[in-house]
């Protein structure tokens, strides 16, 4: 674990676990790299690095007035992979990370980038406009808003069950998954949750996902409540060149939680893992 300082002086913290190709993980909102646990485990113990950044303003990184929008989280990212100094990284972003992945190599390439996976990511764009009507109404959005400024901690509360499936029959989602999720989502200060609404919903990245040059993995549930698989995960793979899309049946939006065992072995596939095995046991 460690800590980057930005070009403004922000404190970003981040994980790093392992050694070998890096994969890079973005987090989505309102969570924190903690979110990615499961995941880095599982791609560490396979002989890969595994590192994992709080977006600023949430988690342990340092929570700054400004700089809550889709470039600036692209550029802390584009910071923490120079300073470093990956190269041949797999960049692999959940919801609201998927679109600070997409706008890094929007505005940076693929120089220092080998593959990519979006999972249940908000590009292109999330909100409806003219040129995109197919997107969510602006007063879905403004709704969210709304629920944080009058009472986040129980916003989060009731977020957490739409966000893992857990208002549809026979789901198995925990109390403890949902309290985690909550303990996360309060570790992010208030403007940077409300900020960050409008950077993923009202951020269009079309033109960035054009830029993907490199081999693609779109995973999406479509289930998804928070980011519909229509306007995500099939929007993005007609526009990436040399996308891959799978759909997860009945997948929510937290598919790294609810399917993780699904996730990381086609995490792994991706990544030319040879054979999955489980971690090692302390002890």
């Amino acid at each position: 674990m460690g800590t980057i300082t930005t070009r403004d002086g922000t404190e970003i913290f981040y994980k790093d676990w392992g050694s070998g190709q890096p994969v890079v993980f973005s987090h989505g909102w309102p969570l924190n790299s903690d979110a990615w646990d499961d995941q880095m485990v599982v791609v560490a113990s396979h002989g890969f690095r595994a590192i994992a950044h709080d977006r600023r303003g949430h988690g342990r990184s340092e929570h700054p007035w400004d700089g809550n929008d889709m470039d600036t989280y692209a550029e802390d990212l584009a910071q923490l992979i120079d300073t470093l100094d990956l190269h041949d990284a797999v960049l692999v972003g959940h919801s609201t990370g998927g679109g600070e992945v997409t706008r890094y190599i929007g505005r940076h390439g693929t120089s220092r980038v080998a593959r990519v996976v979006l999972v249940d990511a908000v590009p292109p764009l999330m909100v409806k406009t003219e040129a995109n009507p197919g997107g969510l109404p602006i007063e879905t959005f403004d709704k969210i808003r709304a629920g944080l400024a009058a009472d986040r901690s129980q916003y989060y509360q009731d977020l957490s069950e739409p966000f893992y499936g857990g208002n549809r029959p026979g789901s198995t989602v925990s109390p403890g998954v949902r309290d985690a999720f909550w303990l996360m989502s309060m570790q992010a200060n208030l403007k940077a949750a409300l900020d960050c609404v409008q950077a993923f919903s009202e951020t269009d990245m079309t033109e960035d996902l054009r830029r993907i040059d490199v081999p693609t993995l779109i995973v999406h549930g479509d289930d998804d409540q928070i980011v519909p698989i229509d306007i995500g995960g099939r929007r993005s793979a007609e526009l990436v060149p040399d996308a891959t899309l799978k759909v997860y049946p009945s997948g929510p939006h937290g598919v790294p939680t609810t399917h993780k065992e699904q996730l990381n072995a086609d995490l792994l596939t991706f990544l030319g893992a040879q054979t999955l095995v489980s971690p090692r046991r302390g002890g």
